[in-house]
């Protein structure tokens, strides 16, 4: 095991053969493999998504990311010689600017202009940030949210290359508040009917929702883990949410997060006011090994990039060596990978 304070990129690498990376989504949704593990112990057990009931008790709580991500990869033509432009639109800063991302940018200067589906979207790049990114004021007819739904496509990660048939497939069933460039994708696996199963069986469901930025995709670049700059995403907590999480706790029951941005929303809470309570605001929160959890007792995660933010925190709360073990035994299985892959169990 590394040295908490002296942690590199390289620890988190693994090997992962290409094809087993998931392009395409399983159906039914349920039918994806799960990867149980014991927190303690580190037993590994091989069952599918629709086993999960078998490990939930009366009296343990699930708590889900409700976003919703945008259609928000949109195609069009600079307004005055038609040179073809690419946006990704990544955060609304005010009610028709969004923070976004763009190709080629050497196209999108200050004072252009864009239209995008026949005009029913227009654009003009209004700043440039310091990272590169773009500031775009948008107009339309009506909703833009509307107008994206029609001509807009998913923002898939970079390592799915298949055309991706049904939008939906990209979104949890519970999915509800607009706002996120990527989906949370732990929860895909879920079903209407599951949840359904789940509650009838005393285990209650709250929400929380963080919407999840492209920084989720972003590399460590850095040798030394300590040293990355985590990228900063709104969230919010509500009442009902906050008053279960503290009744499961003091009834004795778990609070299992589904994916690694529920788990990051409740332990940014617990860290900032050293309590749960209703709140929203942003959160740039780093989970890395030797970080001590205040909320978790489960998470159910999918399996994640080498050298990812997102591998260091399931080492976080499984513990290093319990999880590249578990990776190691997930590739050895052939388990799928990734944002439409199998998913785990921790607890």
């Amino acid at each position: 095991m590394p040295d908490f304070n002296d942690l590199k990129r390289s620890d988190f690498y693994y090997d992962l053969p290409e094809e087993l990376i998931a392009q395409t989504p399983i159906e039914p949704r349920n039918a994806s493999r799960m990867l149980v593990v014991g927190r303690e112990s580190g037993d590994i057990e091989h069952r599918r998504f629709y086993n999960l009931c078998e490990y939930l008790r009366k009296g343990d709580l699930l708590v889900l990311n409700d976003s919703r991500v945008i259609p928000a990869r949109i195609y069009g033509e600079k307004e005055d010689n038609g040179t073809f432009i690419e946006f990704l639109l990544l955060e609304q800063k005010e009610n028709m600017v969004w923070e976004i991302l763009c190709r080629p940018g050497k196209k999108a200067k200050p004072g252009t202009r864009f239209v995008f589906g026949g005009g029913k979207l227009r654009a003009e790049i209004v700043g440039v940030l310091e990272d590169g990114n773009r500031l775009a004021r948008f107009e339309c007819e009506g909703s833009i949210f509307a107008v994206l739904d029609e001509i807009g496509q998913m923002p898939l990660p970079p390592y799915i290359k298949e055309k991706l048939e049904d939008k939906e497939r990209y979104q949890t069933v519970y999915s509800n508040e607009l706002g996120s460039a990527a989906a949370p994708t732990a929860g895909l696996h879920f079903t209407r009917e599951m949840l359904a199963d789940i509650e009838a069986m005393g285990v209650n469901i709250a929400y929380v929702t963080l919407h999840v930025g492209l920084g989720t995709f972003r590399p460590v670049k850095e040798d030394r883990v300590l040293d990355h700059k985590m990228h900063s995403e709104h969230y919010e907590l509500p009442e009902r949410t906050a008053r279960l999480i503290n009744e499961t706790r003091a009834n004795g029951g778990r609070v299992i997060a589904v994916g690694t941005t529920s788990c990051r929303t409740l332990e940014s809470v617990a860290t900032f006011y050293n309590e749960i309570k209703p709140c929203e605001g942003y959160t740039d929160i780093f989970i890395y090994p030797g970080y001590k959890f205040k909320v978790l007792d489960g998470l159910i995660t999918n399996f994640h990039l080498p050298e990812s933010t997102l591998i260091m925190l399931v080492s976080a709360f499984l513990g290093y060596d319990k999880t590249m073990n578990a990776y190691k035994a997930a590739v050895e299985e052939r388990y799928r990978f990734f944002s439409f892959g199998d998913c785990m169990l921790i607890v």
